[in-house]
């Protein structure tokens, strides 16, 4: 069963005048965990297996189908909202280096890109187990968010004095781009490298007319 934070103050009720007793927050979080629970699982799942079905996932969550299917009404729900939690997950972590004082830029975007690789390996997952429609939908709608992290992460950068101010999101999220191929082109333990390459080609560098970084206007 995928594991979960459980609620500390979780008791048993037999009577119904107990059940009665049981505070509204404490059935909530009750209801949280197993929500948690459904979508770690279901994220685990979907990386090995695209087709994986509901009662498979309600199973290893430890939840009946009833419990699954309050919470998502249908296999596409549940599916895009692991993608949805997933990115906002990573626009969350960006902030995070960010604010982290013993993080420099080139560091921070680094860690970030471990955080995308992983990301990645789930995504393939969930637009396998969409049509190719819904999967073009949900990426579209989230993609906001992750150009806003590169965005953040690249002009800490600037501001330091450390990366290039002639590349943006656009190029940095088609260079990731890579990182949804890794399977089938089995080439996976060339990702590490990889990313190291892309963040190095983000650093300024003193090049050609008056020594000023390269694609930095006069």
């Amino acid at each position: 069963m995928c594991p979960v934070v459980r609620n500390r103050n979780r008791t048993h009720v037999r009577s119904a005048t107990s059940r009665r007793a049981v505070p509204d927050r404490a059935l909530r979080a009750d209801a949280a965990d197993n929500r948690e629970r459904i979508l770690q699982c279901a994220r685990r799942l979907l990386v090995e297996d695209a087709g994986v079905g509901l009662n498979v996932i309600a199973k290893t969550a430890g939840v009946g189908q009833g419990t699954l299917y309050r919470h998502f009404p249908n296999r596409t729900a549940l599916v895009m909202e692991v993608y949805r939690a997933d990115v906002e997950h990573l626009g969350a972590v960006a902030r995070e280096l960010l604010r982290a004082a013993d993080t420099d830029a080139p560091s921070a975007l680094r860690r970030w890109f471990d955080e995308v690789a992983d990301y990645a390996r789930v995504k393939h997952g969930v637009l396998a187990a969409l049509s190719v429609e819904t999967g073009q939908q949900l990426t579209g709608q989230h993609i906001g968010v992750l150009s806003e992290a590169v965005d953040l992460l690249l002009e800490a950068g600037r501001q330091q004095g450390v990366f290039r101010r002639d590349v943006g999101s656009p190029e940095v999220l088609l260079l990731l781009g890579f990182l949804s191929r890794v399977e089938e082109a089995g080439v996976g333990d060339r990702v590490e490298r990889t990313l190291d390459l892309i963040v190095d080609g983000l650093r300024a560098r003193e090049d050609r007319v008056g020594g000023r970084p390269s694609g930095q206007p006069e």
